[in-house]
């Protein structure tokens, strides 16, 4: 599958589905700096979210998940207020779970 952003075109190769959620989550920057932070979806790999901050592939957050405590988010892409991040390591899938449940719940 690919898709397009802006003028970019972008091959999601991506094997783990994602949930879509509309959740402010606590997450830090590289330099430990809060950031407003909005996860728009998810899975127990990684995350997507909006955040005004411009960051750099490579970049490491961390990002406070109910459920998963404080993980490591690695960012892979960052356009236009948009950012793609990989978990090291990936979420277990009892906590992902947990984590689902509660961003669900608080819609």
């Amino acid at each position: 599958m690919s898709f397009s952003i802006g003028n970019l075109a972008i091959a999601d190769d991506r094997q783990t589905m994602r949930d879509d959620v509309h959740y402010r989550a606590r997450a830090f920057g590289p330099d430990a700096r809060q950031l407003t932070f909005l996860i728009v979806n998810i899975s127990p790999h990684g995350l997507m979210a909006r955040c005004d901050t411009p960051f750099e592939t490579g970049d490491r957050l961390r990002v406070v998940l109910p459920g998963a405590g404080t993980v490591v988010a690695e960012v892979r892409w960052w356009l236009g207020g948009r950012l793609g991040c990989q978990f090291d390591p990936a979420i277990d899938l009892a906590s992902y779970y947990e984590l689902i449940a509660t961003m669900v719940k608080g819609k």
